[in-house]
């Protein structure tokens, strides 16, 4: 029996991994946010305005968001948390962000108004049912975006082992858990989710070019840009994903050969992105709006190494285990020189590009939360790294730094939950002062 028992665990290791991995956040996510008067927290900040499109679409009937004002603030938003997602745009209230999420959403949306038409909660977009249900799906994108990221490094030859490691690492060592356990109302998931699927297909296309994947990858390309525009850059990331010169030209040739699929596919990418231009027409007359208003980029001005190492919001500093996966690049080089510098050039270019965003450091958050979405290329070079060590003395204690990086990670994460860590303007001195201090939270 216990032969029986050990074969089995060793071939579903992977599985045993992510669903044990997500029945810890499950608990984490139903303890901090679903008890008593705290699922009012599900939604805070920016996530109010993504998901604000369904019910002022199926509900209020109102992409005006009028109701915004008359809604019973004491009861669905604390007070100090209030957040105004609108914008007045000559004389016409519109919602600052996209409305991608809300289309991820959706379906979880459905299923809590039908629950609440049933039932004795207000059917009005906001009560407890509601919110509890985008939690569910939040967890679901990231069950969706770790499937197919385990699917990717297989695709890489990785070990099962190593993936069934990886998993709980990146999913308790990094913000994933922040914004899955916490604000699963953020955009980030559906993000990870959608570009994991592209990474996936896109690597299946160039391996073996086949008509049904451009119309795909175009669908994918469009759902990731209207849930974060800037987003749209995984386009970049392209040539790492085809592998080498020959398999990109040929891949590029492939769907210029079937050019009556790719203008299918395009306009299939462009009708997607249109739904937001439909929204505006409704709201304002005009499809075409800047919501954003004064908030631009400054290419001229970037802000590379605060976005990587700063006390302020540091992706490096925050998350270090991301640090430690560039390691990783001396391993993909001596497999692939053409995809480490590809994959180098992607991230390079993102980097820059999202420090150069007016507010580098993305507002109120933990970590670099707008790389989240990026992780898959993040967890590859780990994977490699890992992979790649002979020496079983290295390995063993990489291993070790990755279980202690975990641990301080979720120790800064607790932190910021009870505000050790400022959401948005954390020092030098303070970050030192209550380093691993969680005896002060006692």
């Amino acid at each position: 029996m216990a032969s029986k028992a050990g074969i089995w665990f060793k071939k579903h290791l992977v599985a045993v991994s992510l669903y044990s991995s997500l029945t810890v956040l499950l608990w984490s996510a139903s303890n901090i946010n679903w008890g008593g008067q705290n699922w009012v927290d599900i939604l805070e900040a920016d996530a109010k305005g993504y998901y604000a499109y369904l019910p002022a679409t199926f509900i209020y009937h109102d992409l005006n968001f009028t109701f915004f004002d008359q809604m019973d603030k004491g009861t669905y938003y604390r007070k100090e948390l209030l957040y105004d997602y609108r914008k007045d745009i000559n004389g016409h209230l519109i919602n600052k962000y996209f409305c991608g999420t809300a289309i991820a959403e959706l379906p979880f949306f459905a299923l809590a108004h039908l629950y609440t038409l049933a039932s004795d909660d207000p059917s009005d977009g906001y009560s407890k049912p509601y919110l509890i249900f985008i939690h569910i799906g939040a967890l679901f994108y990231l069950w969706l975006a770790f499937y197919f990221i385990i699917r990717i490094l297989r695709f890489f030859n990785i070990r099962e082992p190593i993936i069934a490691f990886l998993i709980p690492v990146f999913i308790f060592g990094t913000n994933i858990f922040l914004y899955t356990a916490m604000d699963p109302g953020m955009s980030h998931v559906y993000s990870l989710a959608f570009i994991s699927i592209f990474v996936f297909f896109g690597l299946k296309f160039f391996r073996n070019p086949q008509v049904s994947l451009i119309v795909l990858l175009f669908l994918l390309v469009g759902l990731i840009i209207l849930i974060r525009p800037s987003n749209g850059l995984i386009v970049l990331a392209l040539p790492f994903i085809a592998g080498n010169g020959e398999r990109l030209f040929n891949g590029i040739r492939f769907m210029l050969g079937h050019i009556g699929t790719f203008i299918l596919g395009l306009c299939l990418c462009c009708g997607i992105i249109f739904i937001q231009l439909i929204a505006y027409k409704v709201a304002t007359g005009n499809f075409f709006i800047y919501a954003y208003t004064e908030e631009r980029f400054y290419f001229l001005k970037p802000h590379i190494i605060d976005i990587l190492f700063s006390y302020k919001k540091g992706l490096f500093l925050y998350t270090p285990i991301l640090l430690v996966s560039m390691f990783g690049y001396l391993y993909l080089w001596h497999t692939n020189t053409f995809r480490t510098i590809t994959h180098f050039l992607f991230l390079g270019i993102l980097t820059y590009v999202l420090s150069c965003w007016w507010s580098w450091w993305y507002g109120g958050g933990f970590s670099g939360r707008v790389f989240m979405e990026f992780m898959p290329f993040f967890i590859l070079l780990y994977a490699l790294l890992l992979q790649g060590i002979v020496n079983n003395t290295i390995k063993k204690s990489l291993i070790a730094l990755s279980v202690v990086l975990t641990l301080i990670c979720q120790i800064q994460i607790y932190q910021y939950r009870h505000y050790q860590i400022h959401w948005e303007d954390t020092t030098k001195e303070m970050y030192w002062n209550n380093f691993m201090r969680i005896d002060k939270l006692m």
